[in-house]
């Protein structure tokens, strides 16, 4: 009874209050609750949404879901038995387990600040820090902090990497249904530094990206017979561990501009999503009970 008064209010809401131009992040960030739907992610990690969402459980025999005041502990069924895997083989690597971080709001779609993707329920973030133990409080996990693994010129690790952030990594990475992982250049170049000729193909799904040093980003393929999931595409050939080197020298330095070469056109603004711009599926999420 209560899910279904929920439905008929949400519904109203969106009817009367939503406009062509209201911001989707407003929309799927005042959801409480997943859908009654079968799961499905619709759209791409960037603009779409999930139904039929499952919750990561607070705390688990091998993780505890962080910040549960911003509710973003859901996600694919896919995305909740990686986590279930991952954290099992951090315990048998020498960790307590896994700290996880964003994943997903309760119907994806875009978030209210700090992400531009999240929004299928692939995407998970895992912190940096080796938990000590599993049993936080909520109010713990509101103020304990993650570290970095990154030296504060960005070249290099610091004294917090370890031999076994690196075997969580290449866990993660050998798993068939991660599609690539986002981390500090740094970190991608001590692995390529650490790991024989013979065996890098493991590598190639370490891609370095802006910030990724207090925590990593999974991000997982769309499942088998998701037809309205879109896949990024797909990784370049190789290891990446000479493209990588871009992300501890020019990206930190870049060289001079060219003084002959023609101005850049100005970026144009982004604009704020709305539910045009998301699958109509997404409409039907909302909807939902």
């Amino acid at each position: 009874m209560k899910r279904q008064l929920f439905g008929l209010i949400l519904t109203f809401a969106l009817g009367s209050i939503a406009s062509a131009d209201t911001p989707a992040k407003e929309l799927f960030g005042a959801q409480v609750a997943g859908s009654m739907q079968r799961s499905a992610a619709f759209g791409g990690y960037a603009h779409g949404c999930l139904a039929g969402a499952q919750q990561l459980p607070e705390t688990g025999p091998s993780w505890q879901a962080m910040r549960l005041s911003r509710n973003r502990n859901w996600g694919h069924p896919a995305t909740i038995r990686f986590i279930e895997r991952l954290s099992e083989q951090a315990q048998q690597i020498g960790w307590n387990g896994l700290y996880i971080g964003d994943i997903s709001q309760p119907r994806g779609g875009p978030m209210t600040s700090g992400h531009a993707s999240h929004q299928l329920g692939l995407d998970v973030d895992i912190w940096m820090l080796p938990p000590e133990r599993l049993n936080l409080s909520a109010n713990a996990r509101e103020n304990i902090s993650s570290i970095s693994i990154r030296t504060e010129d960005h070249r290099n690790v610091n004294q917090n990497w370890t031999p076994q952030h690196m075997a969580v990594l290449r866990a993660a990475a050998s798993d068939p249904a991660v599609a690539r992982i986002f981390i500090t250049g740094a970190a991608k170049i001590q692995m390529c530094n650490d790991t024989a000729p013979d065996d890098r193909a493991w590598l190639r799904k370490i891609r370095p990206w802006w910030g990724h040093h207090f925590h990593f980003h999974v991000r997982l393929n769309c499942p088998r017979g998701s037809g309205r999931c879109e896949n990024q595409a797909a990784i370049p050939a190789g290891d990446g561990c000479e493209e990588a080197l871009w992300w501890v020298t020019d990206a930190i330095v870049p060289p001079p501009p060219d003084p002959n070469a023609p101005p850049a056109p100005a970026p144009e603004p982004r604009s704020e999503l709305t539910l045009a711009d998301l699958p109509n599926q997404c409409r039907r999420v909302l909807r939902s009970q």
